[in-house]
């Protein structure tokens, strides 16, 4: 086979990858504005993510059974597809009544769950089919999510000053619609259920399974804290920061976006060499600057230049190491509940975020801002720490690149 067509699934997934990652990202900027331009309140705005969230996290953990019984491409293309027709509902002129907006919410987070995790389930066949490391797709799934995340607000925002929303969305719209159809160069990976396995008993196996991996719950539980606490910091304690020095949401928005675009050249570094890169080391440095350092300058009291300086600093963490994290579980988990297992940690990541601003604010109004950072901080460093030592770094490890198995079929023709 050429190199061209042994790549070919790889970057069919990537592309189609980034066109759903940056309509999602544009959503999350357009689809809250949207919403308060047209009822003017802030409740109902916050309704609106809630309507979107939610299925998105319940609707994801649901479909593992799903994803190992089917063809997961076609799971990817339906989701995206039905996201797009939803979002052209919002492009018709006038004001949609309440209702409707949180129908159509409802039906994006429905559908975005099973589509995000199909293509993560494509990942390993995808990179496995151009014979390279697993960490080479990893590593540049990891780019392309990060360089949507820094791409898409910003150009929402632009987008939305200069043409409106509903171009905004349309453009969300489209770029949800190339995804489907940048979907069809992926491997198929038909799979076959257990003779008279029931929906519920595979939910259970791979909760089951989850479960009984000490490696496995120990990184879990270290990405439910992380994700938690970063809730907290991103929505209450960061802007609280930014306004009691004198500072504007620019300020925010310019270190998050560093934080993003550093991520991705060091995502790319790590699909370059992070096959030969020490796992344990490697997660722990990297997980220590990317998390515990934009607490810590913060709580110091550092100036806004080196506020940014230390989220550039600490992206560059980030990027290396969470194509490894992603590698590691690939392995761990057999390739029969990839689907089951994937979604739930998934869920799991997913399950502190809606309580993070909340637990942030109570945090802030009890101790103080100052005192919220370095207990945050010391939350972060304990979380990242435990799994350095409880997860058997060295097993299931191959240096080698990755041959392509006999049951991925052909990639179908454009």
């Amino acid at each position: 086979m050429s190199p061209a067509r042994m790549w070919r699934p790889l970057t069919g997934l990537l592309l189609a990858q980034g066109s759903a990652l940056t309509a999602n990202r544009i959503l999350l900027v357009a689809l809250p504005w949207l919403v308060l331009t047209s009822t003017g309140s802030p409740a109902a705005t916050g309704l609106i993510a809630t309507c979107q969230v939610v299925p998105f996290v319940v609707v994801q953990a649901l479909s593992g059974p799903l994803l190992d019984r089917v063809n997961a491409r076609a799971v990817s293309v339906a989701g995206d597809l039905a996201s797009a027709a939803a979002i052209a509902i919002l492009t018709v002129p006038g004001n949609p009544p309440m209702w409707m907006l949180c129908l159509i919410a409802v039906v994006i987070g429905t559908a975005d769950g099973p589509a995000t995790a199909a293509k993560a389930v494509l990942v390993p066949a995808a990179t496995a089919a151009t014979g390279q490391p697993l960490e080479r797709g990893t590593g540049l799934t990891t780019a392309v999510e990060r360089a949507a995340t820094a791409a898409g607000p910003a150009l929402a925002g632009l987008l939305i000053s200069t043409h409106g929303v509903q171009a905004t969305l349309r453009l969300a719209a489209t770029l949800l619609a190339l995804a489907a159809l940048t979907a069809v160069v992926i491997p198929a990976r038909r799979r076959r259920a257990a003779a008279g396995a029931g929906y519920l008993r595979e939910l259970r196996e791979g909760a089951n399974f989850l479960h009984g991996d000490l490696s496995l719950r120990a990184i879990v539980a270290m990405i439910v804290a992380s994700n938690f606490i970063d809730q907290a910091f991103l929505t209450v304690l960061l802007p609280v920061w930014a306004r009691d020095h004198g500072l504007g949401a620019e300020l925010v928005g310019l270190a998050i976006s560093a934080f993003a675009t550093a991520s991705v050249g060091t995502a790319l570094l790590s699909a370059w060499i992070g096959n030969r890169l020490p796992r344990r080391y490697t997660y722990l440095i990297g997980f220590t600057i990317s998390g515990v350092s934009r607490l810590v300058v913060l709580a110091c009291g550092a100036p806004a230049t080196v506020v940014l300086s230390v989220f550039a600093v600490a992206g560059l963490g980030s990027g290396l190491v969470n194509p490894i994290i992603s590698a590691y579980t690939y392995e761990r988990i057999p390739v029969a509940l990839h689907g089951r297992v994937n979604t739930l940690i998934t869920a799991w990541a997913w399950s502190g975020i809606p309580f993070g601003g909340l637990a942030g604010a109570a945090m802030l109004s009890a101790a103080g801002l100052t005192t919220s950072l370095w207990c945050c901080s010391a939350a972060y460093l304990v979380a990242v720490l435990r799994p350095g030592w409880r997860v058997q770094w060295h097993t299931q490890r191959s240096r080698a690149p990755a041959p392509a198995p006999a049951a991925v079929p052909e990639p179908a023709s454009v």
